[in-house]
């Protein structure tokens, strides 16, 4: 079986290692042939380390599989990414994509600032030849046991009709290497089907969409059929991608809430009927829990980035390690560079 090796920036997210070592270990669990690089403060980390099974731990390090690597700054949330670029040096997340780049592991988690962890990211590990910047992706559950590849989610806010283009070519390749679909149906998010509806460059983006035979181009999709597995592949802007994935993660939760404060009785009959319709609720809605398909990888590197929720719980992002490791499983970089060439639309 081959060997596993990811860095996870330990310090990232709302809580850092509160969350990210738990997740870690409970990964190693999982997968015998993965080894972890935790990067952060050593102190912090061993606080939550301790409160593990010590002698797991203990053999995790002594084997090599859990190595802990320091760090002594942190970039928070709330820094201009440019800011955080330029002062980035001895960062928890800087020294996890270094780890990446210099060979030394095979992917890397970060719950960190968005734009921080994509400007790093380009100026490290590089853009493929033809992507002009990498985008968001991530696979999202839709009815019938579909699933939707969404991008970009967040990590370019403006993208003119040549980046949807390429995003719309790399999410093609996702869908046929990850969901197994040999023609991927393609489409735009757009405020209506028609062909005249919508911005100057989505409209540009179609045009050129259309005309590319190696794409399966189906036009137009509206917000509210995100879920409804219309399309194999949804292309928009990092903006518009993330506000509506967030607005579906929001309204998920608040039914989910909604639905268990409804049958907070003090009966006992209720109280059973409660706990009945919460299982068949969760057996036929769970694939709709947004800590199931945490992790957004960053598509369009030379190497592999997994860009998870910042307030994601230990569930959460486990489920962000383990779309690494099916990134590095799947190859997903050399997938795409091979792919590309013959797929983008060639320049005059």
């Amino acid at each position: 079986m081959d060997s596993l090796t990811i860095a996870l920036d330990a310090m990232s997210g709302d809580l850092g290692p509160r969350i990210v070592v738990p997740a870690a270990i409970q990964a190693l669990n999982c997968y015998p042939n993965l080894s972890v690089f935790l990067v952060g403060d050593p102190t912090e980390i061993g606080l939550f380390l301790s409160k593990e099974n010590k002698k797991l731990v203990s053999q995790y390090q002594q084997d090599r599989r859990l190595i802990l690597t320091e760090s002594t700054t942190v970039i928070t949330n709330d820094m201009k990414p440019s800011y955080a670029i330029r002062h980035s040096q001895g960062s928890s997340m800087r020294i996890a994509l270094e780890l990446v780049k210099d060979n030394n592991v095979q992917a890397c988690v970060s719950a960190g600032n968005t734009g921080a962890l994509m400007g790093l990211s380009k100026l490290l590990l590089h853009s493929l030849t033809g992507i002009d910047r990498p985008a968001l992706v991530a696979t999202i559950p839709a009815l019938n046991n579909q699933n939707t590849v969404v991008l970009d989610l967040g990590a370019n806010a403006e993208c003119d009709s040549d980046m949807l283009v390429q995003f719309a070519i790399m999410g093609q390749i996702l869908a046929k290497t990850l969901l197994k679909i040999e023609h991927p149906r393609v489409a735009l998010l757009n405020i209506g089907e028609e062909e005249i509806k919508g911005l100057d460059k989505i409209r540009a983006a179609a045009s050129v969409l259309k005309s590319n035979d190696q794409i399966n181009y189906i036009g137009y999709l509206e917000g509210n059929e995100l879920l409804t597995g219309k399309t194999d592949v949804l292309v928009c802007d990092g903006f518009v991608g993330n506000v509506t994935l967030k607005t579906v993660e929001g309204l998920v939760k608040i039914f989910m809430s909604l639905f268990k404060s409804s049958f907070d009785h003090n009966s006992l009959l209720m109280k059973l009927l409660s706990k009945w319709l919460q299982r068949k609720v969760s057996k036929n809605f769970g694939y709709l829990d947004p800590g199931r398909y945490n992790g957004a990888c960053l598509l369009g590197l030379k190497s592999i980035v997994i860009k998870s929720h910042g307030s994601a719980n230990q569930k959460s992002f486990f489920a962000a390690i383990e779309q690494a490791i099916l990134a590095i499983q799947t190859n997903i970089p050399e997938k795409i560079a091979q792919s590309l060439s013959s797929a983008l639309p060639k320049s005059e």
